[in-house]
């Protein structure tokens, strides 16, 4: 079984769980929240299970660093959805591991009762496809979107936009692995190994 929670990255001085926002929501240390190793930059990233963070925190983060985040909410390792905000209010959104997210946000049919016996039909093999065709539609955008993001967090940012596209159609057995790298290939200073 994969993490499922958030990955929580943003630039401070201070840890990020200092931020006001963790007052009524702070995880006990080691337990509910882990830091991965800081980046350059005072960039850090906080991993935190479910429960602890929510959507509306983000602007939060935003006005408390005074500098764009991003979150990432990670079911089980296996997919991701990025949120990114910047100070003047410009969001974007992106999914990692997009074959896998497509399953996740594939509705069953009101008419199905039994969606264990739907996942086994062309049905919904076809509407997967579909679902997985639209969320690849959308990647020149995302990745056009969270360049601009990255721009506005000041990284010198020298990638092509197709790299980007490339990492966001990439699969990954462990999705944590791809949030990394997708920070990486922004132009975010690499963390130093430990």
């Amino acid at each position: 079984m994969g993490f499922s929670g958030h990955l929580v990255f943003a630039r401070s001085p201070r840890p990020l769980l200092e931020a006001p926002l963790f007052a009524d929501a702070a995880p006990e240390p080691g337990i509910e929240a882990h830091e991965w190793q800081p980046r350059p930059g005072g960039w850090q990233t906080l991993q935190l299970k479910d429960g602890v963070w929510e959507y509306e925190m983000l602007s939060g983060l935003v006005e408390w660093t005074g500098a764009p985040a991003c979150v990432a909410h990670v079911s089980d390792s296996s997919a991701a959805l990025v949120t990114g905000l910047d100070p003047d209010g410009r969001h974007w959104q992106a999914w990692l591991n997009m074959d896998n997210a497509a399953s996740i946000v594939l509705k069953t049919p009101e008419d199905v009762e039994d969606e264990s016996l739907w996942c086994n039909t062309p049905a919904f093999e076809q509407a997967l496809a579909r679902r997985r065709a639209e969320l690849d539609a959308e990647v020149p955008v995302d990745a056009t979107r969270a360049l601009a993001w990255a721009t506005a967090a000041g990284v010198r940012t020298t990638d092509e936009q197709s790299h980007i596209e490339d990492l966001l159609r990439t699969r990954a057995t462990f999705v944590e692995d791809l949030f990394a790298a997708l920070l990486d290939e922004l132009g975010f200073p690499e963390a130093p190994l430990p």
